[in-house]
């Protein structure tokens, strides 16, 4: 099973960014679950989302403690907050960063990946916000989800939301997708 932990901000889409991972796997025939870890956070403050993949039935429903994908949305969660508790050196890492600015890191984990996401999300929504911008990394560097299935999620998550929020989320994450190396 695979377990993805999503660092964040309230208001950033944490919990979107992990509903759209469970959408896109269920298109690819796989079981998943998406879910919050809610207190009395507001917009700003430090929160986390978790989605599970797996070929077969999940039954549990605990947090994520061991994650063998960590997302984190915003970075400036590593210097104020232990993102990383319970990652091993096979965890895959991606921050939304466009360069490295924790050279330690490359020595604890072997799977570290960078993302431009800010940078995407600004030119694209003249936002920060990350969260569909960030699977594209997602998907390339994990190959847990095709790039076509999260499409056909985002084209379901924002069905209501119109053509205009649909269109930007695709090449946000089309973006994303084909920046990853």
């Amino acid at each position: 099973m695979e377990q993805i932990r999503i660092h964040g901000r309230g208001g950033q889409g944490v919990v979107t960014a992990a509903e759209l991972i469970a959408i896109a796997t269920f298109y690819e025939g796989k079981e998943s679950q998406a879910f919050p870890n809610f207190g009395v956070e507001r917009t700003g403050a430090p929160i986390q989302a978790y989605a599970r993949i797996s070929k077969e039935r999940i039954v549990t429903r605990e947090q994520i403690y061991e994650p063998t994908v960590l997302i984190i949305q915003d970075a400036t969660l590593i210097d104020t907050v232990d993102v990383f508790f319970g990652c091993t050196k096979d965890t895959i890492i991606i921050i939304n960063s466009s360069e490295n600015k924790w050279p330690k890191l490359e020595r604890r984990f072997r799977h570290l990946h960078f993302t431009p996401a800010t940078e995407i999300a600004l030119r694209i929504f003249g936002k920060n916000i990350v969260n569909t911008v960030i699977l594209g990394a997602f998907a390339k560097y994990t190959g847990l989800v095709s790039l076509e299935s999260l499409k056909r999620a985002v084209k379901e998550k924002f069905s209501e939301k119109g053509e205009v929020i649909i269109s930007k989320n695709i090449q946000a994450i089309s973006e994303d997708f084909a920046n990853a190396d």
